[in-house]
C-alpha cells in the first residue's frame, strides 16, 4: 500500500482539522488535512511534469516546515523516493552518499540550493525544485493554480519510499531504505507505542514522527527552532507555540527537553497542558525523566528506545521506575529501557559484535540466546525492523537469518530482568574488558549521572586506563564520584567543560572526539 493513500483517507475523515502548523516570520501557518491532500496532489502533478517518475530518487535538504512535508507526501503520491542526508558531515560524505544512490532531482530551501555551488555531486543533479524563486530551479508554490493533479501511484509494499544515510563517521555511510510497507508497519507500531489519537495536537521534533502523526490524524506543530541543533535552540519561541496551540503531546530528544526546562526554570513556570511526553533518539537517563516531570507536571513521561533501523523497540514510563530500579542504576545495572513493544521480537545473544553471523536454524539461535540477567547483544526482528540496507552494504555486519527470518543486530548491549524488562548497557564497541573485568558504558555513565552536581558523564578506556569524563557544576565532584562508584575501579576522573556530543540529537556521546580530548594531558 502507498503510504500516501492512508494520508488521503485521513483527509476525507478529518477535513478541516489542522494537519500541520508551523511558524514563519513570526506568523503561524496552518494546513488542514483536506488542504494537504489537495496541495500534495497538485505538487505531485508539477513533479511529474518535470519528468520525475515512480522509483526516481529525490534528494531533500529543507528545514522542518510545511513545505518539506508537502513535497515529501507529493513524492509518495508519485511513487518517487525521498532521500535525506546530513550536509554538515562535509563534501566527502555527500559525495559518498551520491555514489551509493544517485538522485534524479533535488529539492531544497534557497539556502540549500547554494550547496549546488559548493558540491559537484549535487550540482550534477539536473532537476531542481525550490519553494523560493531561485535561478535554474523549478519553482514550487503551496498556493499555485495549476490544474495538474496526480493520482496516487499504485505501488507494492516492497517499493522504496525513503532513503536515509548513516553518518559514515567510521567509514562508508550506509543507506537505510524504508519501503511503503515498512512505513505502514512502523506507523502501526508508533501509533500503539505513542498512543496517537486523531484530533490531538503534538509538538513534533522528530521528522519520522510527523509521518506517523499525519497517518494517525494527529496535528503536528512544527517547532519554531533550528532543529539541526536541538541542544542549542532558543526555547522561547517554542514555548510560545505551546501556549498558543492546544498541544497535548510531544516527542523529543533529551537535549531539546533540557532547553525547554532551562528556560522554564529561568522564568519560574511549568507547562501544565501536556498529557504525554515521549523522550528518545538518545539515552534517556533518570535525571532527564525527573526534569521532564517537573517541567510537565500533568504529563505521563515516557522514555522510548529505538534506532533508525527499528523505531520503537521498548519504552518505560517514569511512573514504572521504582526506587529499587534507581538504586540498581546507581550500582551499575545500566539504564532501564522497559518492556519491548508488542510488535517486536527482542532477544539477548552472546556478544560477538564485529563478527558476522551465518544463517542458522531456530535451534542454533536458541543456543545463541542468553538467559535473564546475562549481558549480551540486543537483536530484534519484526515488520517495522529494517531488513537490510541499500545494495546490501552493511548487512553482513548487522543482519542475520534464522530459518529465513531476518534479525537485526543493534550494536547495543543489554540484559533482560526476570520481569522481561530491557536494561541498556551501551554500545558493544565501547565496552571495556580489562584486568578488573567488564565495564559497560551505560553502567558507569548512568551511575555517574545519579551523583549530585554531574550534568553529563562518559566512560572510555584510554591507554589501558578506565577514564570517566564528566561535566559538573562543582570541582569537588570527584570525591563523590569515587565514593559512589568504587565498584567501577576508575583509574581517572577527568572534568571537562563540555563532552563532545553527536550533531543530530546533541544527546549521544561522540566517543571518537572524546577519545581525542582525553588523550591530551589533564590540566585540572
Amino acid at each position: 500500500m502507498n503510504i500516501a493513500a492512508i494520508l488521503c483517507e485521513r483527509a476525507r475523515n478529518l477535513g478541516e482539522t489542522a494537519a500541520l502548523i508551523d511558524t514563519k516570520s513570526g506568523k503561524d501557518r496552518v494546513v488542514s488535512f483536506r488542504a494537504l491532500d489537495a496541495i500534495t496532489a497538485r505538487v505531485a502533478g508539477e513533479i511529474t511534469s518535470q519528468g520525475i517518475r515512480q522509483g526516481d530518487g529525490v534528494l531533500i535538504l529543507h528545514p522542518m516546515a510545511i513545505e518539506l512535508y508537502v513535497f515529501l507526501v507529493a513524492l509518495f503520491r508519485v511513487g518517487a523516493v525521498g532521500m535525506f542526508l546530513d550536509p554538515s558531515a562535509g563534501r566527502k560524505y555527500i559525495d559518498r552518499c551520491m555514489s551509493i544512490y544517485a538522485p534524479r532531482a533535488f529539492f531544497g530551501s534557497w539556502k540549500a540550493q547554494m550547496l549546488r555551488l559548493w558540491t559537484p555531486s549535487v550540482r550534477r543533479i539536473s532537476i531542481s525544485f525550490c519553494t523560493s524563486r531561485v535561478p535554474t530551479t523549478h519553482f514550487v508554490s503551496l498556493h499555485g493554480e495549476s490544474n495538474t493533479v496526480q493520482a496516487i501511484a499504485d505501488v507494492e509494499d516492497s517499493a522504496p519510499a525513503l532513503i536515509t544515510f548513516t553518518s559514515g563517521s567510521t567509514g562508508q555511510p550506509k543507506a537505510a531504505l524504508r519501503t511503503h510497507g515498512f512505513l505502514v508497519a512502523q506507523q502501526d507500531a508508533l501509533q500503539d507505542s505513542l498512543s496517537l489519537r486523531p484530533g490531538d495536537s503534538d509538538l513534533t521534533t522528530l521528522p519520522i514522527f510527523v509521518l506517523s502523526n499525519l497517518a494517525s490524524g494527529v496535528t503536528s506543530v512544527l517547532p519554531d527552532a533550528d532543529m539541526r541543533a536541538p541542544g542549542k535552540i532558543d526555547a522561547r519561541p517554542v514555548l510560545h507555540q505551546i501556549e498558543r496551540h492546544p498541544v497535548a503531546t510531544t516527542a523529543a530528544s533529551p537535549a531539546f527537553i533540557r532547553r525547554l526546562a532551562a528556560e522554564c526554570e529561568r522564568t519560574n513556570r511549568q507547562i501544565a497542558q501536556l498529557r504525554h511526553v515521549f523522550m528518545g533518539g538518545a539515552p534517556v537517563f533518570p535525571s532527564d525523566l525527573r526534569q521532564a516531570r517537573n517541567l510537565f507536571p500533568n504529563a505521563e513521561v515516557t522514555a522510548v528506545y529505538g534506532s533508525t533501523e527499528a523505531e520503537p523497540m521498548a519504552d518505560v514510563h517514569l511512573s514504572q521506575i521504582a526506587e529499587e530500579d534507581l538504586l540498581a542504576m546507581e550500582r551499575g545495572a545500566g539504564l532501564l529501557a522497559g518492556v519491548p513493544v508488542v510488535s517486536i521480537s527482542l532477544r539477548i545473544v552472546r556478544d560477538q559484535w564485529g563478527t558476522p553471523l551465518d544463517p542458522m536454524t531456530r535451534l542454533d539461535f536458541i543456543a545463541l540466546c542468553l538467559p535473564p540477567q546475562a549481558v549480551g547483544e540486543i537483536v530484534v526482528s519484526g515488520r517495522h525492523v529494517l531488513p537490510g540496507y541499500l545494495n546490501g552494504a552493511g548487512d553482513c555486519e548487522t543482519k542475520f537469518d534464522v530459518d529465513e527470518v531476518r534479525w537485526h543486530r543493534t550494536g547495543d548491549l543489554g540484559w533482560l530482568d526476570s520481569r522481561g524488562r530491557l536494561w541498556l548497557m551501551g554500545r558493544a564497541s565501547a565496552a571495556i574488558h580489562d584486568r578488573h573485568g567488564d565495564l559497560y558504558p551505560f553502567a558507569a555513565e548512568c551511575a555517574a549521572m545519579q551523583v549530585e552536581g554531574v550534568r553529563r558523564a562518559a566512560i572510555l578506556q584510554v591507554v589501558g586506563l578506565r577514564v570517566l569524563a564528566v561535566e559538573a557544576d562543582r570541582e569537588d565532584v570527584r570525591v563523590s564520584l569515587r565514593r559512589a562508584m568504587a565498584w567501577a575501579h576508575l583509574d581517572e576522573i577527568r572534568l571537562l567543560d563540555s563532552i563532545p556530543m553527536d550533531k543530530r540529537h546533541n544527546a549521544k556521546i561522540d566517543y571518537g572526539s572524546l577519545a581525542k580530548a582525553l588523550s591530551k594531558p589533564d590540566r585540572n
